[in-house]
C-alpha cells in the first residue's frame, strides 16, 4: 500500500488541478446577497469609526441625509430604486429580452428567404 500513494500523486498533479464547481443560478443569488449584506455592515462600520471623516465624506455627497440614514441602518437602496431594477434586471425583463430575440429570429428567417428568392429567381 505504501509504494502506490506516490504513483497516485503523479498521476493526479498531471490531470492538473480540478476546475471550480459552477454555482447554480440560485446559489450565485443567494452568495451574492450574503456577500452585499456583509460588505454594507462593514462599510457602516468604518463609517461609525473615530477615524472616519465625516464631514469630508458628507461634503462630496448628494444626499447626506440619506447618507447619514444608511450609516444609521436604513437600506442603501430606495423602493423607487429597487422597483427601476426590478422592471430592467427582473422575470418580466426576461420575458422582453425572450420576444426581442423571437422577433430578431423571424426577422433572419425572412431574410433569408428574401435572399433565396432572389437567386431562385
Amino acid at each position: 500500500n505504501w509504494c502506490c500513494t506516490p504513483g497516485r500523486r503523479v498521476q493526479s498533479s498531471k490531470l492538473g488541478p480540478t476546475p471550480p464547481r459552477l454555482l447554480s443560478e440560485e446559489e450565485y443569488r443567494l452568495q451574492g446577497e450574503v456577500e452585499t449584506q456583509k460588505a454594507l455592515a462593514e462599510l457602516r462600520s468604518v463609517c461609525k469609526s473615530p477615524e472616519f471623516s465625516a464631514w469630508t465624506t458628507v461634503s462630496r455627497i448628494q444626499s447626506p441625509k440619506r447618507f447619514a440614514d444608511f450609516v444609521g441602518g436604513a437600506s442603501h437602496v430606495t423602493p423607487n430604486e429597487v422597483s427601476a431594477h426590478e422592471q430592467e434586471f427582473g422575470l418580466a425583463s426576461l420575458s422582453i429580452d425572450e420576444q426581442l430575440f423571437e422577433e430578431d429570429d423571424d426577422d433572419e428567417d425572412e431574410e433569408e428567404e428574401n435572399v433565396y428568392d432572389s437567386f431562385a429567381g
